[in-house]
């Protein structure tokens, strides 16, 4: 189905949409189904908010497919859910590389297994030169982790006598952050109902406008997606200042 019209006499459609993706193994026991039947449907709608992205002209979307806490599963979960990213990369890949998308990962590598790690790079490699929309996918991610490791990497840059104190303001720590040169989430989606970040890029989200929505991720279609855009092109965005 094509994309809900763009409201274009209000604000522009956001540059940045962060999605955390819940509701798959809901979906999937309320049609009796294994968990994993809702993970694989819920890549379908992985493809609808790429493509959703790439045809309203957002030029960054960030996706939560596993979080540092997901190791706690259940070990034949984390399985498939690490099938599945092969899966996916494997079969997307040509055509995120032809439509222009640049593939991206953030989070911590080192527990992955070999096979993964060499997949995500290799997909990184292949496609650093797309423009049309950067696709960041978090995996294995955690936002306190990720404020620590930068704080480490800042820490080890003063103790080299390449940082003093008088250079350290948000935008220096900032550029520690697997994020550096990605401008902040305007937007922050979470499908399903639940209403909170569950440690999704907890700095970068301080002034994100948020949309919760009630329909579970594998339901998830560009129509959604068109409806969230549409409500964040309606609000007023002050940083802090007094309403206009």
């Amino acid at each position: 189905m094509a994309v809900a019209p763009i409201v274009r006499d209000q604000t522009p459609p956001p540059s940045h949409i962060a999605i955390i993706m819940d509701g798959n193994g809901r979906w999937a026991k309320a049609r009796g189904l294994p968990r994993f039947s809702g993970h694989q449907r819920g890549a379908r709608a992985v493809r609808a908010a790429v493509e959703g992205c790439r045809e309203m002209g957002v030029r960054h979307l960030t996706l939560f497919a596993f979080s540092s806490e997901n190791w706690r599963r259940p070990e034949s979960e984390v399985n498939d859910l690490m099938g599945l990213l092969r899966l996916y990369v494997e079969r997307e890949l040509a055509t995120l590389h032809s439509n222009g998308v640049r593939l991206t990962f953030i989070g911590d590598r080192a527990p992955l297994s070999r096979d993964i790690r060499e997949i995500i790079a290799g997909a990184e490699e292949r496609t650093r030169g797309n423009t049309s929309l950067r696709l960041i996918i978090a995996l294995n991610y955690g936002g306190r982790g990720e404020i620590v490791e930068a704080a480490r990497r800042m820490a080890a840059a003063a103790a080299a006598g390449d940082l003093t104190v008088d250079d350290i303001d948000e935008a220096a720590f900032q550029s520690f952050f697997e994020t550096a040169g990605v401008p902040d989430p305007d937007l922050v989606i979470r499908t399903s109902g639940e209403q909170r970040l569950s440690n999704f890029l907890l700095w970068q989200v301080a002034y994100s406008e948020l949309a919760f929505v009630d329909t579970l991720w594998p339901d998830f279609t560009k129509e959604h997606l068109a409806a969230a855009v549409q409500n964040f092109q309606r609000r007023e965005r002050r940083y802090g200042a007094a309403s206009a």
